[in-house]
């Protein structure tokens, strides 16, 4: 019997710029299945581009999906494998699959338009296999580099009469898919200044790697079909393929003009917690709601791909920031110390159990710290009652039953009940409208710094 096959997959980025939550969605997908599966994950960075490829951009790829928590198992540069994409392009030149090309951009434009204008598909014709040495090397001549070409496997006889070819696989999100090879053009694998492209150089690394699934947005599914040809033409077995859909706005409109402010450098920024940025992406394009979660295993726990529908996912800002907070209000104390610390030293864990309900971002701490901790401008409505609550405040030590004994003696003694008892004590201590439960907060201040906020005087309504 033959051992289990180990599931790896890969994520692989292009350094020309930031990841925004468009790439987020295929990383994590990829990184939850081999997660689930027992798998591995493989970070690979595309920089073929040696123009606009950035060495502090894939640096800050590795932060952004190290702060997220998607870590990865290998790690491969595309630049560092180009004699690699060489000796695969001499053999596809010397089994006939990779030919010579010299038209020019333009020359190309204007067939695309003719073909058009006769309602004909915009297809190449493969002028280029019909030119003869002489003719290439008087192309050569003349200053012109060849762009290479890889010919589909589309046709019985000549490659100039193609005919209907279906590439077929069992898509692990979409189901059945084909594609007629016939349909497209011979994809250029290799460009004049000896650029090699993407089409080539991820089937040959998911050879080379032994990439066993791709997963990958819904806009790869024709590529796909022409890859699957690639690996035909190395003699290797493809991978399983699942295509997912693309996200939208909470309109149903494209991302693509925000995708800059939709960058996981932002979400760090704004204080996103980065459980509650996964949660809710992999939640995405599903039934089941965006909730928290403990960890990124519980969340890989949860994962399937059957669950993702054809659909395009909605985006929605709003919900992000709402299972942000609801994230807060689940996190223990000791995930979040180290941070607390940075933000406001001294912050303990009965603070945090008292205010992570009110919380909406990690940094909104701050001024609940002030509050137990510190100092505010205190909010008197009314000093006569501020002076009687004082005159009743309880000897320490105090505990969460002090708040009801305290405003039950303030009842008592003034009259007062309901909110004209309640509020101006709320913000006589806090110096806001609203906010955590005085029971749990009163009992993480001291009796001095209680008595110094009823006594004050020429306290200024808080502007929160």
């Amino acid at each position: 019997m033959a051992p289990p096959m180990t599931v790896k997959v890969r994520f692989a980025p292009s350094p020309t710029g930031r990841l925004h939550i468009g790439n987020l969605r295929p990383a994590l997908l990829n990184w939850l299945f081999a997660r689930r599966e027992g798998g591995q994950f493989l970070l690979r960075i595309d920089d073929t581009d040696r123009e606009r490829s950035r060495e502090a951009l894939t640096e800050a790829i590795q932060a952004d999906l190290t702060w997220l928590g998607l870590t990865w198992d290998s790690f491969a540069r595309q630049s560092e494998r180009f004699n690699r994409y060489a000796e695969v392009v001499e053999q596809l030149k010397a089994s006939g699959r990779l030919y010579p090309c010299y038209e020019t951009p333009d020359e190309l434009d204007r067939r695309r338009k003719r073909q058009l204008a006769n309602n004909q598909p915009p297809v190449y014709n493969r002028a280029a296999l019909q030119l003869s040495p002489e003719g290439r090397a008087k192309l050569e001549a003349e200053g012109r580099k060849p762009h290479w070409r890889f010919l589909l496997a589309n046709y019985k006889g000549t490659p100039q009469s193609p005919v209907r070819t279906d590439v077929s696989w069992q898509d692990s999100i979409r189901g059945p898919q084909t594609v007629d090879l016939a349909s497209l053009s011979d994809p250029v694998l290799l460009k004049e200044d000896g650029q090699y492209l993407y089409t080539l150089c991820s089937v040959v690394d998911d050879v080379d790697f032994s990439i066993t699934h791709v997963i990958r947005g819904e806009d790869h599914v024709t590529n796909t079909g022409v890859q699957i040809d690639i690996f035909r033409a190395l003699g290797a077995a493809a991978p399983a393929f699942a295509h997912h859909s693309l996200l939208v706005g909470s309109d149903g409109e494209a991302l693509s003009k925000r995708l800059g402010s939709l960058s996981l450098g932002a979400f760090r920024e704004a204080g996103l917690e980065p459980m509650a940025v996964t949660a809710y992406v992999a939640a995405l394009g599903t039934s089941d709601p965006a909730a928290p979660a403990a960890d990124m295993a519980a969340l890989a726990a949860r994962f399937e791909l059957t669950k993702l529908s054809r659909a395009p996912a909605r985006f929605d800002d709003r919900e992000l920031a709402d299972l942000n907070a609801r994230q807060l209000h689940e996190t223990p104390f000791a995930a979040v110390s180290e941070r607390l610390g940075r933000i406001c030293p001294g912050a303990d864990e009965p603070l945090w159990l008292a205010v992570r309900g009110n919380l909406r971002v990690l940094a909104d701490i701050a001024p609940w710290h002030a509050v137990v901790y510190g100092t505010i401008t205190p909010v008197i409505k009314d000093a006569a009652f501020c002076a009687s609550a004082l005159a009743v405040l309880p000897a320490e030590p105090w505990s969460q039953e002090t708040w009801g004994e305290w405003t039950a003696a303030v009842k008592a003694s003034t009259g007062r009940k309901g909110r004209e008892l309640f509020h101006p004590l709320r913000l006589a201590l806090t110096g806001v409208e609203s906010g955590p439960e005085m029971k749990a907060l009163l009992p993480l201040m001291t009796r001095a710094r209680v008595a110094e906020r009823l006594e004050a005087r020429d306290a200024e309504p808080s502007a929160a």
